[in-house]
């Protein structure tokens, strides 16, 4: 399954987007730190979160919920910086994982390109409309996607992902639905639903072998979340010092998990982070009820 020379050209072309996309992420963040300087520094908790929750997703739990969940145990960042705060965030992570992991397998190129083009158009939509809505609806939408990553992390546990086929691309109608499904699972990701499981359940049901989900899962990533952060950037709603930890734990955790650790009882982590998960879920939905009853 290793790519081979066919997929060079792809991978290169995925590659050059990615350094284009993350350049301009990049300048945005910098051009917003020199307009607005007066912003709190990362603390030693800010990369910890950052190490811990980068070193899940290298090794495919995700970084998303387990992220959420932190926060809201510590009641920091505010609920409707979150979005924004994991999407900026976790942008360093996810350009290391995209740079290490494109290669691994040899997914079909045209599949690969037009998936990634489809989620970073959903992501770029999505987060126009998270970075406006009000903190009730912040809070309804990431309790709903706390729900929904627990739900996900107990179907692996349990073995219920579809056990998919052989094929490294789609095409017809399979291709049509890929494409479309994963434009909502893009914009779906500014909000905090992480794409790997649904992933691999989408592409698994429509007959691809589910190794095929990682590169396009990794790719997606890579080029939705700076997408998405552009955005986040330009309207403010994001942490600062919160957002920084991340990146700065978070490549550290990703060059762990890949070169040092490498494996893990993971079904056991997952247990783990579905209590919090679920918990920080429950959480958030309070947050909301509580809100609407004093409104």
């Amino acid at each position: 399954m290793a790519g081979g020379q066919r997929v060079s050209v792809p991978k290169l072309a995925l590659l050059a987007a990615l350094a284009i996309i993350n350049l301009a992420f990049v300048a945005a963040w910098v051009r917003r730190g020199r307009e607005h300087p007066n912003h709190e520094r990362p603390t030693a908790g800010d990369v910890l979160i950052g190490v811990v929750t980068d070193f899940l997703d290298a090794l495919g739990i995700g970084s998303f919920a387990p992220t959420t969940a932190i926060y809201k145990l510590r009641g920091s960042p505010s609920d409707e910086l979150i979005p924004g705060t994991l999407n900026v965030g976790h942008n360093a992570a996810a350009f290391t994982e995209t740079v290490i992991f494109t290669t691994v397998v040899a997914v079909e190129p045209v599949l690969l390109a037009t998936m990634v083009a489809s989620a970073t158009l959903g992501a770029w939509l999505g987060a126009g409309i998270v970075g406006r809505l009000p903190r009730r609806a912040i809070q309804l939408g990431m309790g709903g996607a706390l729900l929904t990553a627990a739900v996900f992390f107990i179907m692996s546990n349990l073995g219920a992902f579809p056990a998919g086929g052989t094929a490294m691309g789609l095409g017809g109608w399979r291709f049509a639905v890929a494409l479309g499904v994963n434009f909502a699972l893009g914009a779906l990701l500014t909000i905090g639903i992480g794409n790997y499981a649904p992933s691999v359940v989408l592409l698994s049901l429509l007959g691809l072998h589910p190794l095929a989900a990682f590169p396009i899962m990794m790719g997606t990533c890579g080029i939705v979340q700076p997408v998405a952060g552009l955005r986040f950037i330009k309207s403010g709603r994001f942490a600062w010092g919160a957002s920084l930890g991340l990146v700065l734990g978070g490549v550290i955790g990703v060059l762990l998990a890949v070169y040092v650790v490498k494996q893990l009882p993971l079904r056991a982590l997952r247990w783990v982070v579905i209590v919090m998960v679920t918990y920080a879920a429950v959480s958030m939905l309070r947050s909301a009820a509580a809100r609407r009853t004093s409104a």
